[in-house]
């Protein structure tokens, strides 16, 4: 049994008492990492919502990740960016945040963009949708099998996202998922209580 860990994607609204949601997450149980993820939002705006959140994972020693936009992560300092793959490339990315940041890249269910992600220095993986997800529409579905090709061959991290539940997520951690990126399984109920379902699975 690995050591699985938890991975925390925000809602698409992180306004309003978002803030104090998150901190009773992170206060709940572990997590590594959390990723800003909103759309639709100019980058000014974008950074405003941002601070207060970056530094509630800071107090919690918790990596504050942000999404598809190389440009806001450098502009808050972020631990890192998460990039899909028509977000720019991993090569740019440590350019411009350095050799430091955490770099992750969206690969679907595709060995071959894994492996292209690996080579050009990427600091994790993500492969999904496992499960039918309420939080984003996806036309790719992995298996789990995928996650135990990976760690058979690779020491570089793998992320598994889409549809995760304390109660779905136990043949992901059996099958080598370093990490378990969530969202609604958290956010569409207690949070708290949410998180620590998850931490008893994972524990």
């Amino acid at each position: 049994m690995t050591d699985c860990q938890l991975y925390l994607i925000s809602p698409l609204d992180v306004g309003g008492d978002f803030p104090d949601r998150l901190a009773r997450a992170l206060d709940a149980g572990p997590v590594a990492a959390f990723q800003f993820r909103v759309k639709g939002v100019n980058e000014h705006e974008s950074a405003r919502l941002a601070e207060p959140l970056q530094a509630i994972c800071a107090r919690h020693d918790v990596a504050f990740i942000v999404n598809d936009s190389i440009s806001l992560a450098k502009r808050l300092g972020a631990d890192g960016v998460h990039l899909g793959q028509s977000d720019g490339s991993v090569q740019e990315a440590r350019e411009r945040l350095g050799r430091e940041a955490q770099i992750g890249v969206t690969c679907h269910n595709s060995r071959h963009l894994a492996m292209e992600a690996g080579e050009a220095g990427a600091d994790y993986v993500a492969f999904g949708a496992f499960f039918p997800s309420e939080t984003k529409a996806s036309e790719h579905r992995a298996e789990p099998e995928l996650l135990s090709w990976w760690q058979a061959l690779f020491e570089l991290p793998c992320v598994a996202i889409g549809g995760i539940t304390p109660g779905n997520c136990a043949p992901l951690v059996q099958a080598g998922a370093d990490f378990l990126a969530v969202s609604g399984a958290v956010w569409s109920g207690d949070e708290a209580a949410n998180v620590r379902a998850f931490a008893e699975k994972l524990g």
